[in-house]
């Protein structure tokens, strides 16, 4: 069965052509996938036979909603999609003032094992296909009626290890017939892959580029996440100066703060340092505890801000939300494995 709905609007129009249909049908047939058609019969303004043709021979992916939890402190709400294979991945809606935004996944678990993270307690099962990814934006804007302004691809999975696929649901998710979420509108968040890194600076996109940093030096970062073993600190850096040379866009540096391994002063100066002469934006993280792991939340946060600050470095702390309904990374997707093997 093809997969339609990871095409482009060429990809499609060709697509149709081989079935004899015009090129306007591919316009139609977009914008009624891009607005939640869970079926071919829903498009009423194709031929009946058009419409059983593409029953048979194509999928329309639509998740079902296997779980689903508002928070009662700030009415962030967590979906845990189930998907035509029966897989699960995590969907994360937040409201702002400036608008409600998407937090979505990119592969079905993660291959890259972070020690602060749920997502990776089970490893990587397989990449999200475009549509997978576009699905989570739609039927999240659907479920909750909530319009959605802004998506951050920091859900479950690495996006730059999945680079292709990211690409594509970048380019459908930005289609005026689509979603028509602009790039402005879209953080990409990553460990610090650095060939993909450099690779997406060469594609010159307008999104923020977001740096799972959490640690300055090799020996902590390497501690709690092995991705930085085959990279280093210093390598990765030299990609982020990079990026932002060729695309002059601003990158962001997440920073979870764990108390007692990455919370120091002499940690906050190293951190400072590397960003000297590059403008960069840190966003320390409160860490959201996962049972599994022995990481406990910092108590050094405001301490750890104004050492920076003390620097000249720009530095938000994020505010927590749904911390009442397994908001964090992997944690509900992780709660349904453990119950399904009791």
């Amino acid at each position: 069965m093809t997969d339609i709905k990871s095409m482009n609007i060429p990809e499609l129009t060709a697509f149709l052509k081989e079935m004899g249909q015009p090129a306007f049908r591919a316009k139609q047939i977009f914008s009624w996938m891009h607005r939640g058609a869970r079926s071919f019969d829903e498009m009423t303004n194709l031929s009946k036979d058009l419409r059983q043709k593409l029953s048979e021979t194509c999928l329309l992916t639509a998740p079902t909603v296997e779980r689903k939890q508002v928070s009662a402190l700030d009415g962030t709400i967590k979906y845990l999609w189930k998907l035509s294979d029966g897989n699960c991945i995590e969907t994360v809606l937040m409201q702002y003032k400036h608008g409600n935004t998407v937090c979505i996944s990119s592969q079905v678990g993660c291959r890259m094992g972070c020690a602060f993270c749920a997502s990776t307690l089970g490893g990587k099962v397989r990449d999200l296909r475009p549509s997978e990814m576009i699905d989570q934006v739609l039927f999240t804007q659907l479920d909750s009626g909530k319009p959605i302004s802004n998506i951050v691809l920091m859900g479950i999975g690495e996006p730059l290890d999945n680079f292709d696929t990211v690409m594509r649901f970048l380019e459908l998710v930005n289609h005026p017939d689509g979603l028509n979420i602009g790039m402005r509108h879209i953080s990409l968040s990553t460990c610090g892959l650095v060939e993909k890194i450099d690779k997406l600076a060469d594609l010159q996109l307008q999104l923020t580029l977001s740096v799972s940093l959490h640690a300055p030096d090799d020996e902590t970062r390497s501690s709690i996440m092995p991705v930085n073993k085959s990279v280093g600190v210093e390598r990765l850096f030299q990609s982020c100066r990079r990026y932002f040379e060729k695309t002059g866009r601003r990158i962001s540096y997440e920073y979870a703060m764990i108390d007692g391994v990455n919370d120091s002063d002499r940690q906050a100066d190293l951190l400072a340092s590397h960003l000297k002469g590059m403008p960069g934006h840190v966003n320390l993280i409160p860490l959201n505890e996962v049972k599994e792991s022995p990481l406990k939340p910092s108590r050094r946060v405001a301490q750890f801000q104004k050492r920076l600050e003390s620097h000249g470095v720009t530095v938000t702390v994020r505010r927590k939300l749904g911390g009442d309904i397994d908001a964090s990374c992997g944690q509900l997707r992780r709660k349904r494995e453990l119950e399904q093997q009791h």
